[in-house]
């Protein structure tokens, strides 16, 4: 379905130059699970920011269903079927649950159901809330969430979606993206959750900008190191640490 080929991303500015990817090459299949993990600041999300059109890489191609799609912004992306749910997502004011809803899906459709039900919202309680500071940041990540499920786009891609959330929420929201995934999409997770780990079908370490190991979750889990495995467990909203 997706296609990395040999990309690179710098960031320039007055100060210095930075590499955030060196030379990437995967390939993201219909019907499989993946996650992006690796420490802080290895390229995770600038990597998937690439995949949506966020920034345009320094070298190398994206395609996307055996089309090149390197030059496409984000809405032509979103219009082909590629879909994000950010680590933070943003607030609207004056934009309603309801009206996000709407872009998502299109007019006429059922805006309350199923996906804010999912995520354990209520819609009596939340179509006519603003996107604003009201929401606490676990609500806005389940709205998030809840309007990427409603594009139903064919590939997507999952910031970090344990961040600013509870366990309870977090245990449900794992599960309806298992849930929700099908054999004609693909999912990415960004995440260094073991719970998150345990649900995929291949893992792709990053490190420094470079991926460093890559395979089904039972080949790469025993591969990574003791530092990695407590970051897993670290960040893990259980807070089980004792293994470390």
């Amino acid at each position: 379905m997706l296609e990395l080929d040999n990309i690179s991303l710098k960031f320039v500015s007055e100060e210095r130059e930075h590499t955030a990817l060196k030379e990437i090459n995967l390939r993201f299949d219909a019907g499989r699970m993946y996650a992006l993990t690796g420490p802080n600041g290895s390229g995770k999300s600038s990597l998937a920011q690439v995949i949506m059109g966020i920034h345009r890489p320094t070298a190398g191609r994206v395609l996307y269903q055996g089309e090149e799609i390197t030059g496409l912004g984000i809405t032509e992306r979103a219009r082909k079927g590629i879909g994000y749910a950010f680590q933070h997502p943003a607030r609207f004011k004056g934009l309603r649950v309801t009206d996000i809803l709407e872009i998502a899906m299109g007019p006429g459709n059922d805006h309350e159901c199923p996906y804010l039900r999912q995520m354990g919202l209520c819609p009596d309680d939340y179509l006519d809330r603003s996107l604003d500071a009201a929401l606490s940041g676990g609500e806005i990540k389940r709205i998030e969430v809840a309007t990427l499920l409603a594009q139903d786009p064919k590939l997507r891609i999952f910031d970090e979606p344990e961040a600013g959330i509870d366990l309870w929420s977090f245990e449900r929201l794992s599960g309806v993206i298992a849930g929700s995934h099908r054999s004609d999409t693909a999912t990415i997770i960004i995440s260094h959750q073991e719970r998150v780990l345990n649900i995929v079908d291949e893992i792709v370490l990053l490190e420094e900008g470079r991926i460093t190991a890559q395979g089904p979750r039972e080949e790469i889990w025993p591969l990574l190191s003791d530092t990695e495995r407590c970051a897993c467990r670290r960040d893990c909203p259980e807070g089980r640490r004792a293994s470390c």
